[in-house]
């Protein structure tokens, strides 16, 4: 991730959300849509699971963000991790339409919110400690969609961040100032 420099809580963490969300996005386009659906085993989440699960996740929480609980009484869980979406088409839709939720109810937000009180699940939590329930909650899934995208790539794989064995050349690249921005 490209460090921009910033005093701004907002600003970093919608950035931070961006960059996992980039992350996902990066493993996925490298997976085949049969793989999308993949179970390592009768315990595990295929990508589709996950994805369908976060994409709940964000409608429930980040709809009517500051006004009403972010867990809706019409979700249901269970049922996320059940019948994702048989497609890469309707798979991406639901994707980007949990994050569009994300950023909308983020990107309007100003210093002056982050003390203001949200409810999760009945718990009162200020909106600076939703934003962060909800960023970790992210980064773990993304972290998933990249491990099961690897996993399944393994020799195909091409790294989202420094290549293996690469470490010492991308530490020249940064110590001359030449490391590309990702």
């Amino acid at each position: 991730m490209a460090l921009q420099f910033t005093t701004s809580y907002l600003e970093d963490s919608i950035a931070l959300f961006r960059y996992y969300k980039k992350l996902a996005e990066g493993a996925m386009t490298q997976v085949t849509d049969e793989q999308l659906l993949t179970l390592l085993d009768e315990e595990m989440n295929s990508i589709a699971q996950i994805v369908k699960h976060m994409a709940g996740n964000m409608r429930s929480r980040w709809t009517d963000f500051l006004t009403t609980d972010g867990e809706k009484p019409d979700r249901d869980r269970d049922s996320e991790f059940v019948n994702p979406p048989a497609t890469r088409k309707a798979l991406l839709e639901v994707w980007e339409s949990g994050w569009n939720r994300v950023f909308g109810a983020l990107e309007p937000l100003s210093d002056a919110d982050l003390g203001r009180i949200v409810k999760i699940r009945g718990e009162a939590h200020s909106v600076m400690q939703a934003i962060n329930r909800q960023l970790a909650h992210y980064a773990y899934h993304c972290g998933q969609i990249v491990f099961l995208a690897k996993h399944l790539q393994h020799a195909q794989w091409k790294s989202l961040s420094v290549p293996r064995g690469q470490s010492a050349r991308f530490n020249q690249k940064v110590a001359a100032g030449e490391a590309s921005q990702r």
